[in-house]
């Protein structure tokens, strides 16, 4: 018996395996790509992740005015630029004489 080339020796076509298996291979790919993958769900993540984006920037910005807000008293603000006042009239009363 003559070995025929390209075949098995079951008699199988080793070309059209590999054929085969290339075509499997792609079709698998986009296959489990696709059933994995939910696009609905992205986009509702991806809004979901915007909305998220966004209130935190606005709280964000609302908590440094608050913050700042209450670390300054604007009555001792006030107090300190009257008497700084009050020490600069005094001190150029001084030297006008």
């Amino acid at each position: 018996m003559a070995k025929q080339t390209n075949k098995t020796a079951s008699g199988t076509s080793t070309q059209h395996v590999k054929q085969q298996n290339a075509q499997a291979s792609k079709n698998n790919f986009g296959t489990e790509f696709g059933s994995e993958t939910n696009v609905q769900e992205v986009k509702q993540q991806n809004a979901q992740a915007a909305a998220n984006k966004s209130q935190n920037a606005q709280a964000s910005k609302n908590n440094f005015g608050t913050e700042f807000a209450s670390e300054t008293s604007a009555q001792e603000v006030k107090q300190q630029n009257a008497q700084a006042e009050a020490k600069k009239n005094q001190n150029s009363s001084k030297y006008q004489g």
